[in-house]
C-alpha cells in the first residue's frame, strides 16, 4: 500500500463529517497532532442538523447500519459509545422500514430471518418464505467475500485485485457467485414477487444505478439494510458526529468550527500550509481532504474527468402535527411508499450513459413517485416538540430526481411547485392533511447540493459504475501530490454512512502505514 513518504506528525483534515471525523479519530489514536476545519457552526457533513424555530433535525442520512464502525473508530482514542460524558444509545428498528404499494399491500423488512421469512409468508406465501431465505444466503455470501478485500481496502492499482492472494481469493468468490453480473435480474430469478424484489434492489439508488444495471457485487448493500439491521441513535443521526467530535477533543485534538478552507499551499510535490477564510494558515505535514469530489479542484486536486454523477434527490424537513400524522396508514420509523411505476423510475431519475460526450437522454421528474417518509419521534420520544397548539414531530420526505447533469431544471422555480405535487399525491395515497399541515422549514434540492459543492448538484455523489467502483473509484491517494489523501464517499470505497467511516479510517491508513483492517471478519448482525 502507497503511504504518504516523509514526516506525518501535523496532520490537517479539511471536514468534519463522518469520513473526515473518522480519519481525525484515526490519526489521534496512533499519535498524530491532528487539527479538524469544518466550515459549518457544528460537526456532521451530511449527518448534521438543521435547526428549525424551536426544534433540531437531521439535515441528511436518516439510516444508519453497521454501527460497529462508530465503536471502531472511537476505540482508536480508547473510547466506547457509552464512555463519553453524554452516551451514544444506539437502537435496532424492528421493523427497518415499512413498504407500501400502489395495491395498499403493505411488506415490513425485519432485520430477524425467521420473523422476515414469517413476514414473507404472510404477505407472499410460504414458497417465497424458502425463496426469501435463498436470496438472503446469498446476500450474505457476497458480503463476506466483498467486504474485507473490496470495501475496507485501500488499492494502489486494478491489479491489487490479483495481485495479492486474499484478494485473488475474494474475486473467485464473488466470480463464482456471479457478482459481476446485473443485481436486479440475479435477484429475480431468485425471488417471485415483484414487491419484495423492490425492497431488496431500492438500495441501488445508493450506488447511483437502476437495479438493472447494477452490479450485483452490490448486493452487498441491500444485505446491509436487509439483513445487518437499520439503527437510529437517541437524539437522531447527529448525535453520532457530535460523539465522535467529542472524543477527537477529548483525546487531544483540535476542532475548529467556522472555519472555511480556502485553498493549500505546496512546495513541489507536498502540502505545506492549509489557507482558511480568517486569513489563517495552518502548517502540515500531510492533509485529508473530505470536501466533496465536485469541489476539490479548488484546492489543488485534479479529480478525474467524466465522472457520471448519482441520481440526485428533493429533500423537505419540518414538523407535521402528531395528531394528524397519527391518522396516517402507516405509522414507521421510516415508511417507503412506492408508486405503481418502478423501473421507469429509475429511467426518469438515472442519468442515461454517454456517447462521444453527450448524454443519450435526459431525466426528468418522477410521474409515479416512489418517496422515503421519516419519522424518528416514533423511535425516540424526546423529539416531539410541545407547542401551544399541541404536540408535533419532526419528519422529512425524500424524493428522488435527476442531478444537474441529466437534468438542468430551474429548481429556484420549482422546487415549491414540485414538493405541493409530492404532497397532493401523498394525500391522495391516505395521508391525509399532509398537503395542509406540514409546516416546511428546510427544503433541499439539486441547487441546495450543488451550492455546497457537490458534484452535479447530487448527495451521492459518483455513481456506482463498473469504471467508478472498486479499485476504478477515484483514488484516495492522488498522484499528483506526496501527502494529500482523500476521504468521503466520492473515492473509496463509496456512498453511505457505512462507507464514510471506512473511507476515513482508509485514509488515516495511508499517512500512518497501517494496513490491519479494524476486524478479522466483516460485521455480523448485532444480537
Amino acid at each position: 500500500m502507497k503511504t504518504v513518504a516523509g514526516p506525518t506528525d501535523r496532520v490537517v483534515v479539511v471536514g468534519a463529517g463522518l469520513s473526515g471525523l473518522a480519519a481525525a479519530l484515526y490519526l489521534t489514536g496512533a499519535g498524530r497532532s491532528v487539527t479538524l476545519l469544518e466550515r459549518a457552526d457544528h460537526p456532521g457533513g451530511r449527518v448534521g442538523r438543521y435547526r428549525g424555530p424551536d426544534y433540531e433535525i437531521d439535515n441528511g442520512a436518516t439510516v444508519l447500519t453497521l454501527p460497529e464502525l462508530i465503536t471502531d473508530a472511537l476505540a482508536a482514542v480508547g473510547r466506547t459509545p457509552e464512555s463519553g460524558p453524554v452516551p451514544l444509545r444506539v437502537h435496532r428498528l424492528a421493523p427497518s422500514y415499512h413498504a407500501r404499494f400502489a395495491d395498499d399491500s403493505t411488506i415490513r423488512v425485519f432485520a430477524d430471518p425467521d420473523a422476515m421469512a414469517d413476514e414473507v409468508a404472510r404477505t407472499c406465501g410460504p414458497a417465497e418464505a424458502n425463496r426469501y431465505r435463498r436470496l438472503r444466503d446469498w446476500l450474505a455470501r457476497v458480503y463476506r467475500a466483498e467486504f474485507t478485500e473490496f470495501m475496507d481496502t485501500n488499492f494502489d492499482s486494478p491489479l491489487d485485485m490479483v495481485r495479492y492472494p486474499r484478494k485473488r481469493a475474494a474475486l473467485a468468490d464473488l466470480v463464482r457467485l456471479g457478482g459481476f453480473g446485473r443485481l436486479g435480474p440475479r435477484i429475480g430469478r431468485i425471488l417471485t414477487d415483484t414487491r419484495l424484489a423492490r425492497l431488496f434492489t431500492f438500495q441501488a439508488l445508493y450506488a447511483g444505478m437502476a437495479p438493472a444495471d447494477a452490479l450485483a457485487v452490490y448486493g452487498a448493500i441491500p444485505h446491509m439494510d436487509t439483513s445487518l439491521g437499520v439503527y437510529f441513535p437517541e437524539g437522531g443521526m447527529r448525535a453520532i458526529a457530535a460523539t465522535m467530535a467529542e472524543a477527537f477533543t477529548a483525546a487531544g485534538g483540535v476542532l475548529r468550527l467556522n472555519t472555511e478552507v480556502t485553498g493549500i499551499d505546496y512546495e513541489g510535490r507536498r502540502a505545506r500550509r492549509v489557507r482558511t477564510a480568517d486569513g489563517h494558515a495552518l502548517d502540515c505535514d500531510a492533509v485529508v481532504l473530505t470536501a466533496d469530489i465536485g469541489s476539490i479542484e479548488r484546492f489543488g486536486v485534479r479529480p478525474r474527468r467524466g465522472l457520471r454523477a448519482a441520481p440526485s434527490a428533493v429533500v423537505a424537513h419540518g414538523t407535521i402535527p402528531a395528531e394528524i400524522a397519527a391518522s396516517w396508514p402507516i405509522q414507521a420509523h421510516h415508511t417507503i411508499d412506492f408508486g405503481a411505476a418502478w423501473d421507469t423510475t429509475f429511467d426518469e431519475i438515472a442519468a442515461a450513459p454517454r456517447r462521444g460526450g453527450r448524454l443519450t437522454a435526459r431525466g426528468r421528474l418522477m410521474r409515479d413517485p416512489s418517496l422515503l417518509l421519516t419519522r424518528p419521534a416514533l423511535t425516540d420520544p424526546g423529539l416531539y416538540i410541545d407547542r401551544p397548539d399541541g404536540r408535533h414531530e419532526p419528519f422529512s420526505l425524500l424524493a428522488p430526481c435527476p442531478n444537474l447533469a441529466s437534468a438542468p431544471l430551474d429548481w429556484d422555480r420549482l422546487a415549491r411547485p414540485y414538493l405541493r405535487e409530492l404532497l397532493e399525491v401523498l394525500e391522495t395515497r391516505g395521508y391525509r392533511g399532509i398537503a395542509e399541515h406540514f409546516t416546511v422549514d428546510h427544503l433541499d434540492t439539486p441547487r441546495t447540493w450543488q451550492a455546497q459543492g457537490m458534484i452535479a448538484g447530487t448527495p451521492f455523489s459518483v455513481a456506482h459504475l463498473f469504471r467508478q467502483t472498486g479499485p476504478f473509484r477515484p483514488r484516495n491517494f492522488p498522484k499528483f501530490s506526496d501527502n494529500v489523501v482523500i476521504a468521503g464517499c466520492g473515492t473509496t470505497p463509496g456512498v453511505g454512512v457505512p462507507t464514510a467511516l471506512l473511507s476515513g479510517k482508509l485514509a488515516a491508513n495511508r499517512i500512518t502505514g497501517a494496513t490491519a483492517v479494524t476486524r478479522d471478519e466483516p460485521p455480523a448482525p448485532a444480537g
